[in-house]
């Protein structure tokens, strides 16, 4: 066995047989989520990032306004007086009030402007202006609706002095934009206060403790005086609000509008919102045909009913009349609602036009200008025929509210007319502004007019000429009406006066009580009604008194 040689081999020394080897081992692989657990991946971002928000629209990246100046405290002061003021005053009625409670409002908004470095144009001054100029409806009349108009024009025309508005959608939006402010305009003064309070303390808190106790001494000797001396209380309650603790919670709610409006007021004023960045592009121009044929079928329309109403207006109005079974107040009740209606949509006509005009050359502005002029023109003449057929009316069936209200309204839709006819020969850049002062222009003339005295007026005139009186209809107007109802013979002067005197005997402060109101009073002070049933002896048997 030694002599057998072994085996050769060609293995180098210390390797492993291959039968004594282990198996090769994969890598490992790292660990994943089943396919219904994983994300859905998003293109462009890893699978683990949200959604972004949706972008706004153009129109609100446009119209945003810059960061605002910090609030100073003379704008937080004159806020603050607006709200005390609004407190103490508001709760009694309307009147002069409403201008002590503007006038520091508007002085919060110029101080924040100023802070701001931001000086008012002529357009923003004029605005300024006729917006307090209109608060003066409430000091002059009684009645309530020229009074609300007065004060809504007052609100809008302020907003549109903060904001300001050239175009279009500056001076539709500019009105409200106001309004936007108020819940940031509430965060704008409580960071600012924080500030002044955190930086001057030392000069804050002496001055708001010394007011403190003013006010205190200021009340507890006044009611000590007031109880002392009769012509003290007298006078002091015809200067200082009464105050009970039913009234508490409405004037702490004025409390809180007056200081949610003035601060409002100065945030505009310290940055307002960008109304005029919002564009609104013309539309496809059309061509000549497709765009002036319409219109021109229109104009022919208008030129044709014209031509008829100048035939009626001069003595043709018995030929209508026996021809289409009407009578007089009714022709003329059923045309003015129609016509009122037609003035009305040739302005959206004219709109859609001007939005789709032909364009492209000096022959199409002209043409453009020609076919607009002429339907303008046209229209002027059925405001014309419109207001025509109303006084008709008003001389059959008297003078109402309402009536008088349309009347109004059509007049200022020819003025918008007019204002589009000379936009078309001196340009339209001025037109927005000019057709919000007409409508603020119209509104305080509506309420300086005196429209329950102007229904009086003319009821008492038609009494005595045709006997005939709507009494139950005149007892129902406001004090503005007494002067001209003072006119009236007796009974009837008293029974159209009854009501009128029993919502007068609430007594009121002076800053609630408009002229209109002082002078019913001192009218019918100097001649008292008679108290024997007038309505009776007049022969209207609707009231009592």
């Amino acid at each position: 066995m030694s002599g057998i040689p072994p085996e050769p081999t060609d293995m180098p020394s210390g390797a492993v047989p291959a039968q004594h080897r282990r198996p090769p081992q994969e890598p490992a692989q790292p660990h994943r989520l089943p396919a219904y657990l994983q994300p859905y991946p998003s293109k462009g971002q890893p699978n683990w990032a949200p959604p972004p928000p949706p972008s706004p629209p153009a129109w609100v990246i446009a119209s945003r306004a810059k960061a605002p100046a910090p609030v100073t405290a003379g704008a937080l002061w004159a806020a603050f007086a607006a709200a005390t003021l609004s407190a103490l005053l508001l709760g009694d009625g309307f009147g002069l009030n409403l201008l002590f409670v503007a006038v520091p409002a508007a002085v919060a908004a110029a101080l924040a402007g100023r802070a701001a470095r931001r000086r008012p144009g002529p357009w923003a001054l004029l605005h300024a202006a006729a917006g307090l100029g209109l608060l003066a409806v409430p000091a002059l009349r009684d009645a309530g609706w020229p009074s609300f108009l007065g004060v809504a024009a007052a609100l809008a025309l302020g907003s549109l002095a903060l904001n300001g508005g050239r175009s279009w959608p500056g001076a539709l939006l500019g009105t409200v934009g106001m309004w936007i402010d108020v819940a940031p305009g509430v965060g704008w003064a409580w960071k600012g206060l924080r500030e002044l309070t955190g930086e001057s303390r030392e000069r804050w808190w002496p001055a708001i403790r010394a007011a403190g106790v003013a006010a205190g001494l200021v009340l507890v000797f006044g009611a000590l005086f007031a109880g002392a001396d009769a012509a003290f209380a007298d006078l002091l309650g015809k200067f200082v609000p009464h105050l009970s603790p039913g009234d508490i919670p409405l004037r702490v709610l004025f409390f809180v509008a007056g200081l949610l409006v003035a601060l409002a007021a100065a945030r505009a004023a310290a940055a307002p919102r960008r109304w005029d960045r919002i564009r609104t592009g013309p539309g496809r121009a059309r061509g000549r045909l497709e765009w002036a044929l319409p219109l021109v079928v229109l104009a022919v329309l208008f030129i044709t009913f014209n031509a008829v109403q100048l035939a009626v207006l001069f003595g043709g109005y018995r030929k209508v009349l026996d021809e289409t079974g009407l009578t007089y107040s009714q022709y003329a009740r059923q045309g003015f609602w129609q016509l009122l209606m037609a003035t009305l949509l040739i302005l959206l006509v004219i709109a859609v036009a001007l939005r789709w005009a032909p364009r492209g050359a000096a022959r199409d502005r002209l043409l453009v200008r020609c076919v607009l002029g002429t339907l303008c023109g046209l229209t002027l003449v059925v405001v014309a025929s419109a207001l025509r057929r109303m006084e008709l009316y008003v001389d059959a069936y008297g003078l109402t509210r309402l009536r008088i209200s349309v009347a109004g309204a059509e007049l200022w839709l020819g003025l918008v007319i007019v204002l589009i006819m000379a936009a078309g020969v001196f340009g339209s850049r001025w037109l927005p502004r000019a057709i919000v002062a007409g409508a603020a222009v119209g509104v305080l003339a509506f309420g300086l007019a005196s429209p329950d005295g102007l229904i009086a007026q003319q009821q008492v005139t038609g009494y005595g000429n045709s006997g005939k009186i709507d009494l139950a209809y005149l007892r129902n107007l406001s004090a503005d009406a007494v002067p001209a109802l003072d006119r009236l013979p007796e009974p009837q002067r008293s029974c159209a006066l009854g009501k009128i005197r029993d919502a007068l005997e609430e007594a009121k402060p002076w800053y609630a009580t408009s002229l209109g109101v002082a002078r019913a009073r001192r009218i019918l002070a100097e001649r008292p009604l008679l108290n024997d049933n007038p309505c009776a002896a007049a022969g209207f048997y609707g009231y009592e008194g």
